[in-house]
């Protein structure tokens, strides 16, 4: 597998995935573009017993060694090294990128230099169909191995169109992860020979304990959100929706968990609206304080929505783990959220950046008992039907035994 980075605390669902192909007996090996930026990670990536390598990461500080093992591979193999080179001229000319040469090096680094060192690989899959993807389609060039990938969100929305629709093309197979990204990329591909499979990512439904949430909240309620702090979350919509809701005399305490490029901008607009004194900010925290802030919550909270450059959420896991412990949420209707969030089934859905729909539907969750009840119950139905990441792995693990004819599968293939 080819990654961004690993570990990264906000890719769980990477490492669950891993996890979960290593016990259905398909072994991984990781490269990774990125060594860690967090000090820790979750539990599961000390049960992961896959090998990590990790690529020469700066163009510029890192280029000896990025250089010498691709042109000792140029030398060696000159007919495939002009022709990953042709396709990177093709790719630039798109976009003008300076990353094209970078990917085309750290793929003649993984070509050259660490696949002769680990001749057990037979297939590169990727994380992610922006940079990790381009790194696996050189390297595919470079290599003759097979390359397939996973699209998640903002790598699908903010991708030039061109690029993503020739990686498609050109991959094996791909998998994303809701029917919203499925949607796009078949309109996006046209008549592409590779299949595109829609698999959700899911959650290990063991971890997570079904809360008794029945009785109605009590002022002060108690009001969570866990997400990345950037503008696709929609914070300000929330943050105002709060600000409402204090006006109407509405007694609450806020939780904000995460940590991202906007934090200064998000804590600015708390001093700003007045919310200092009913909000905490806990910044990133490790899994099981997350699950810890679940089970004191009242309701759980996002606001996403698409922002400038197209970027927008897919299915963020914390909304699925907050189904499972039977904690109610208002989510606004963008992207994927519809598929799990339906309307006063699962959940409350508004319009993207309305606070004055958000502060309606926090109001209604907290005090309409019926709703409140429906709703943690038929979402925490649908996340055990929908989002077992034991049951989906399966069906990872099937993609990739049909679709990889050189993986040597002991996994029962349906």
């Amino acid at each position: 597998m080819v990654l961004k980075g690993y570990p990264r605390i906000s890719e769980t669902f990477i490492a669950n995935e891993i996890y979960q192909l290593e016990q259905l007996g398909i072994p991984v090996h990781i490269f990774s573009m990125r060594h860690p930026r967090e000090s820790f990670s979750h539990a599961v990536n000390d049960r992961i017993r896959a090998k990590v390598d990790y690529l020469p990461t700066e163009l510029f500080l890192d280029f000896p060694r990025l250089f010498f093992p691709t042109a000792l591979l140029a030398v060696r193999r000159p007919s495939v090294f002009l022709a990953a080179l042709k396709k990177a001229q093709e790719r630039f000319q798109r976009t003008r990128s300076l990353g094209t040469l970078k990917h085309l090096l750290q793929a003649g680094y993984l070509a050259g230099y660490l696949l002769p060192r680990h001749p057990e690989v037979v297939h590169l899959h990727a994380h992610f169909a922006h940079s990790p993807s381009s790194v696996a389609l050189f390297t595919s060039i470079l290599s003759g191995l097979h390359f397939s990938f996973t699209a998640h969100a903002k790598d699908i929305y903010t991708s030039h169109p061109g690029q993503l629709k020739e990686k498609i093309d050109l991959a094996s197979l791909v998998v994303t992860c809701t029917k919203y990204n499925k949607q796009y990329l078949q309109e996006l591909a046209g008549k592409t020979k590779t299949e595109i499979h829609c698999v959700y990512h899911g959650i290990d439904l063991q971890q997570f304990r079904l809360l008794d949430k029945r009785r109605a909240p009590v002022p002060r309620y108690r009001i969570l959100t866990v997400a990345r702090l950037t503008g696709k979350k929609g914070l300000f919509t929330i943050l105002d929706a709060l600000a409402q809701l204090r006006k109407e005399g509405v007694d609450f305490e806020y939780t904000l968990i995460g940590d991202g490029d906007d934090k200064e901008k998000v804590v600015a607009r708390i001093f700003r609206l007045g919310l200092e004194e009913c909000c905490r900010y806990l910044g990133t925290r490790p899994h099981h304080e997350v699950v810890r802030e679940f089970e004191r919550a009242d309701l759980f909270v996002l606001g996403c929505r698409v922002a400038g450059n197209g970027d927008r959420d897919g299915i963020p896991n914390v909304l699925v783990e907050s189904l499972a412990m039977g904690l109610p949420a208002v989510g606004t209707a963008v992207s994927a959220l519809p598929e799990i969030i339906r309307d006063g089934e699962t959940g409350l859905l508004v319009p993207a950046e309305d606070p004055r729909a958000m502060a309606a539907a926090i109001n209604r969750m907290l005090t309409d008992d019926v709703l409140r009840d429906r709703v943690m119950q038929q979402g925490w139905q649908l996340v055990q039907t929908s989002f077992d990441n034991r049951q989906l792995s399966k069906r990872l693990a099937e993609i990739y035994c049909s679709g990889i004819a050189s993986l040597n599968c002991t996994f029962p293939v349906s």
